[in-house]
């Protein structure tokens, strides 16, 4: 079957048969991706990849349609697949599938099948980052903003993954991934909290007696709860959001599965139970991907709602428990809820006598 397929390639990309188009040579992108399918049915990687990749970067490449983009990202993920490039051909295979609509049911198959053999040899990172605007670093390289959820391929080892905003403190966190693994990290930064300038103190030239002034009562952020209230919105709020865009993702994904589902429905042949038999049907890989990356969005975005929620209801209970912050002096018998947050866990600690 596989000689059949590239014999009808190479038939449908031999220059001799592909006609001119009226009024002179064809645009550069057009011409590359021709040469770049003939080198490709030749089972010349390297030189395909070449030219795929020259493909992408020609001066009208823009012009390409969604199809042609498609098929030039698959096939040269499928070049470097062949020559044992593994992250490429992840990063190159997933993109193509990401127009899987816009591609004939037989390319997607091919791609489909390509992407999972090089995922079994590379690792794959899902990062979320909040504010939105912080940027993303992998080992100090900048690999994008906190404003979509970035999935990443890497080769197997560890990295340190960073997000860094100005105004806000820094944060990492080191992953660890074998072959065929894949990891969640959600990275969410604070608002640095600034100490007030502190005044020059006076000479004794400078000093004079002066009547005693009522000190003013400290407001509800002046109290020694304040900064962390302050640090409790703010992960609230990054935390709820985060959650949101991951529960969204799942969402559209569940949606993709249904679809496919009801066309695969249609057909008389598929039965409820046709991915339990073997050989399995071609369509199963897909659904297997598309169900996997469905679940591990939920389940990281339910956790970050159910964190933001848990780490909310404790600022605003601290408005309410701790009565002490409208006095000058804190009360010593008060219940205050403070929240607590290490690397392994997030909660509150209650204090106070009751």
């Amino acid at each position: 079957m596989r000689s059949c397929l590239l014999g009808a390639l190479i038939s449908a990309t031999a220059p001799s048969r592909a006609a001119p188009p009226p009024g002179g040579s064809p645009p550069a992108a057009a011409a590359l991706r021709q040469q770049a399918r003939i080198a490709f049915g030749g089972r010349r990687w390297a030189d395909a990849e070449a030219r795929f990749e020259a493909a992408l970067a020609a001066p009208d490449a823009a012009g390409m349609t969604e199809v042609q983009l498609a098929e030039v990202l698959g096939y040269l993920g499928l070049s470097e697949l062949e020559q044992g490039k593994h992250r490429e051909a992840a990063e190159h295979l997933g993109e193509s599938l990401d127009h899987d609509a816009v591609l004939k049911e037989a390319l997607v198959r091919r791609f489909t099948s390509g992407f999972n053999k090089a995922l079994e040899h590379v690792g794959r990172i899902y990062v979320a980052a909040a504010p939105p605007d912080a940027e993303v670093l992998l080992d100090g390289e900048p690999i994008g903003t906190g404003a979509t959820v970035l999935e990443l391929f890497v080769d197997p080892g560890t990295y340190t993954l960073r997000a860094r905003l100005s105004g806000h403190g820094e944060l990492s966190q080191r992953v660890e991934l074998a072959a065929g693994a894949t990891v969640g990290a959600a990275l969410t930064l604070l608002p640095v909290v600034e100490a007030p300038p502190r005044a020059p103190e006076p000479s004794a030239k400078d000093i004079r007696p002066v009547a005693p002034a009522a000190a003013p009562a400290p407001g509800p952020w002046a109290s020694w709860p304040g900064a962390l209230r302050i640090a409790g919105i703010a992960v609230t709020t990054a935390a709820v959001s985060s959650g949101a865009v991951f529960m969204l993702r799942a969402s559209v994904l569940d949606g993709d599965i249904s679809e496919r589902i009801d066309g695969l429905n249609r057909d008389p042949a598929w039965t409820s139970d046709a991915c339990r038999e073997s050989p399995q049907p071609s369509a199963c890989p897909e659904l297997h991907r598309l169900r996997e990356q469905r679940d591990r969005s939920g389940v990281l975005g339910t956790a970050l709602v159910a964190t933001g929620a848990v780490v909310g209801a404790a600022t605003a209970a601290s408005f309410f428990i701790d009565s002490s912050f409208p006095r000058s002096k804190p009360a010593t018998t008060a219940l205050r809820v403070v929240p607590v947050t290490t690397a392994h866990q997030i909660g509150v600690m209650a204090l106070g006598a009751w």
